[in-house]
């Protein structure tokens, strides 16, 4: 049975509030905050009646007039000032879109290369789209949307109405189903990709949880020759400027044994200029015995003893610029799950993935025996590796072994990049396809290198990607016989990008854009596969990934005293040895007249696609699509930060 209320209590808490109250509201306004401490050290004779005392305390203080209109006032600032920034950041962005399309005339005007076919038929389907939506909005006033006129009925039909409903009739009796059967196979392929990569994740988590690493021969009694084989390290160069210094000091700083180890640069540069940097770096290592604590080599080599049939030990690449901008920030997410996931799960299980290029050691029994390096493709190094797969030699992944590596900055050098990365594993694929029927590998090793490794990774995702995304969703707004249902659009690429995000939890924040800027790679990535397929265009031309030497000077030896703990008197000498070819290279650009001027450029496809994206997402309205008018219109916005060149480095 609940007590009586307390009245004496509640007789001497209103006495209290209405003394507090007399004051002026300029002193409650500015020691409200103190008011309310206090009240914490205020004698109260004990309360008989604790319930009741609670019950009539806990009653919330209501904000006085002015509290509220100052609280008012700061949250309009803040919203001011939010929507102030947003402005003057949208302001420059359009300022900066409005500078480079005036210098789209000058630069086309100087430009000797025509336009490709897939910028032609691009154009093409850009004009269909807005004939095609002209004509929508005029039907849409006309109400023929819900009643749509039809050849052949008793009504007089004037010519547009009759075109309409031409229109009309051949879209649901020819182009709709055809459109659909196109529509239903690229989801099959995007079904099977992501079966795919879902099964890749379970891999990697299976060996995360099991502890599964490549095994290790470890053998404590040998010593001399036998502890420490010859050893071969490469350096390609090819015109690097910013990083030859760089690469050439990281090898030369391994903890290795001098007379067990062969440094070789392999310079292809066409400039004098470099040529003679490069000779003069390599005189001036001639001269030093360096035994330095970097120990690459005594993390690979080791796994080649007692391993008679192992070819390759691939180490992971890890990014010195990974958080320079946003599409260093985008690239690290791809890459973090090719080394983390696709490499390691199939290093562990098949015992064979692409080499990489670099960070790796080969034996060179294993090169002799399959032919050495050719420069029949632009992937020499997946060219090699596919061909020692083919002899039966294998290959381990270490995840846990990296190496210092540099991302393109400029979305110019990521899309050369890209598209040598796509056309050259597509004329590989054309090269060795009878070879691997006719190896001697088992069904399942020819299973995996023809439809997983080849088709479903290099062929199959660029396709449906630039397809499905790119034109038949377009498409499908102005033909709604032609269904595309919401979860190939939204759910199934959400999940599978948050799939990809694994790898680099850091990433998290950058889903969205993540998945968008997949998308808009997707042209650059089908083009380049269909001309390495067809042998059409650029397909064999090699460039070099433009670097700007994030890695070299103060990056490399910040990495390498965080990581490794080197020498001070190795990092010393390296530095001295680095700054005077800095010296010598800046005299040589000072002397030296460039006639070419740096800018951001802008890419004529994206822009051409973004165009048909969001004259797409105006056609959806039309019809409350929901969904799909939200992906056409970020995904056409994605396409037009692209085409501008507003992701990566800006220096126009």
């Amino acid at each position: 049975m609940p007590r009586p209320p307390n009245h004496e209590f509640q007789e001497w808490w209103n006495k209290l509030k209405d003394h507090s109250s007399a004051d002026d509201d300029d002193r409650l306004n500015s020691s409200s905050s103190t008011a309310t401490t206090t009240t914490h050290f205020i004698s109260v004779p004990p309360d008989p009646f604790p319930a009741a005392a609670s019950s009539s305390s806990d009653k919330p203080r209501s904000r006085s007039s002015r509290q509220t209109a100052h609280l008012v006032r700061l949250k309009l600032q803040s919203v001011t000032s939010f929507s102030r920034s947003l402005a003057h950041s949208l302001f420059a962005v359009l300022r900066t879109a409005f500078h480079r399309i005036l210098l789209l005339n000058s630069s086309t005007g100087r430009s000797h290369s025509s336009p490709s076919r897939l910028y032609r038929a691009i154009k093409f389907f850009l004009f269909l789209v807005i004939t095609l939506l002209a004509f929508e909005i005029v039907a849409y006033y006309k109400g023929w949307h819900f009643s749509p006129p039809r050849i052949g009925s008793q009504e007089v039909l004037g010519f547009v109405e009759w075109l309409y409903a031409a229109w009309v009739e051949l879209r649901v009796r020819y182009l709709a189903p055809l459109l659909q059967c196109l529509t239903n196979l690229c989801i099959l392929l995007f079904l099977v990709q992501s079966v795919d990569r879902v099964i890749l994740v379970l891999g990697c988590l299976w060996i995360k949880i099991k502890g599964i690493k490549p095994k290790l021969v470890v053998d404590d009694e040998a010593g001399g020759e036998e502890g420490f084989p010859m050893v071969l390290v490469q350096i390609p160069m090819c015109n690097e400027k910013e990083v030859y210094q760089q690469s050439i000091a990281a090898v030369c700083i391994l903890d290795w044994p001098k007379e067990r180890m062969l440094v070789q640069v392999l310079d292809d540069s066409d400039d004098t200029d470099c040529q003679l940097l490069i000779k003069s770096e390599v005189q001036k290592w001639q001269q030093r015995d360096f035994q330095p604590e970097p120990d690459f080599l005594k993390r690979t080599v080791p796994y080649f003893k007692g391993n008679d049939d192992l070819a390759l030990v691939q180490a992971r690449w890890t990014f010195v610029n990974k958080d320079e901008n946003l599409l260093t920030r985008l690239q690290n997410i791809n890459l973090s799950f090719h080394f983390e996931v696709e490499q390691q799960v199939n290093g562990i299980f098949i015992n064979f993935f692409g080499f990489n290029g670099t960070a790796g050691v080969w034996r060179i029994k294993a090169l002799e025996e399959c032919g050495g390096w050719l420069e029949r493709t632009t992937v020499e190094d997946m060219d090699i590796a596919v061909r020692a797969h083919l002899c039966g030699w294998k290959f381990i992944y270490l995840n846990d072994v990296k190496c210092l590596c540099e991302l393109p900055e400029s979305y110019e050098a990521y899309k050369k990049q890209q598209h040598r990365w796509h056309s050259g594993p597509m004329q590989l694929f054309r090269m060795c396809f009878m070879d691997v029927l006719r190896s001697k590998l088992s069904l399942a090793k020819k299973a995996n290198l023809i439809f997983l490794f080849f088709l479903l990774r290099k062929l199959i995702l660029p396709f449906y990607s630039f397809t499905l995304f790119c034109i038949i969703l377009p498409l499908t707004m102005f033909m709604p016989e032609a269904q595309l249902p919401a979860w190939v659009v939204c759910y199934v690429p959400g999940i599978m990008s948050i799939l990809n995000i694994l790898p680099s939890p850091r990433s998290f924040p950058f889903i969205v854009p993540y998945l968008l800027f997949e998308n808009t790679m997707s042209v650059t990535k089908f083009n380049a596969m269909i001309s390495g397929l067809f042998r059409l265009g650029s397909s064999y031309e090699w460039v070099v990934t433009k670097k700007l030497g994030r890695s070299s000077e103060t990056d490399l030896f910040a990495f390498a005293e965080k990581e490794l703990d080197p020498l001070e008197r190795t990092s010393t000498l390296q530095r001295s040895t680095s700054d005077s070819g800095i010296i010598e290279l800046t005299k040589m650009d000072s002397t030296k007249k460039t006639g070419k001027i740096k800018r951001n450029r802008l890419y004529r496809k994206e822009l051409a696609l973004a165009f048909i994206l969001l004259t797409a997402a105006v056609r959806s309205l039309l019809s409350a699509q929901g969904i799909h008018f939200y992906f056409l219109l970020f995904q056409g916005i994605s396409f037009l930060v692209v085409g501008l060149d507003l992701i990566g480095e800006q220096v126009s």
